[in-house]
């Protein structure tokens, strides 16, 4: 069951923002934690934002730049932004292309800020990796395929 306050704490962002089309709150592996995502799927947002971010952390760390705080993606219609959420989660937000991208931001670390003691989600168990203190738990090394839409499953690339 979610916790009413994290589902409170969307609903606030949504009120905030009259340019957010939808927000979803998913673990890193593609599961839909939460979300206020009307008329956007948001099994499907879920996985595609944990992908998104298992890349963006990567570029990250290719540059060496640090962790990964939050990717944005900016479309003809609107922008697509992904902040994490502690180690375990990231927050997708779906914005119209009127949407101040500087005050998605801003309400968005707040909403962060507030949903992280919320988010406490149990860890995985990696009985081959050792556990370090302040590094989050592997990052997804895959989709899950019910989560993704019937048009993208089974594709096959050729080679």
């Amino acid at each position: 069951m979610v916790d009413p306050a994290v589902l409170a704490e969307l609903g606030n962002l949504r009120t905030r923002m009259p340019e957010l089309l939808g927000s979803v709150i998913a673990t890193i592996d593609g599961m839909v934690v939460a979300h206020d995502a009307h008329g956007i799927e948001p099994d499907s947002l879920a996985a595609l934002a944990a992908a998104h971010l298992a890349l963006a952390r990567r570029f990250a760390h290719a540059v060496d730049h640090g962790e990964l705080r939050e990717s944005v993606v900016q479309c003809d219609g609107g922008y697509i932004t992904s902040y994490t959420a502690g180690p375990d989660a990231v927050l997708t937000l779906v914005t119209t292309g009127s949407a101040n991208l500087g005050m998605v931001h801003l309400e968005a670390r707040r909403s962060v800020r507030r949903l992280v003691p919320m988010l406490i989600l149990e860890r995985p168990a990696y009985p081959d990796i050792p556990v370090q203190s302040g590094l989050s738990v592997p990052l997804a090394r895959r989709t899950p395929m019910a989560t993704l839409p019937s048009s993208m499953r089974g594709r096959q690339t050729a080679g």
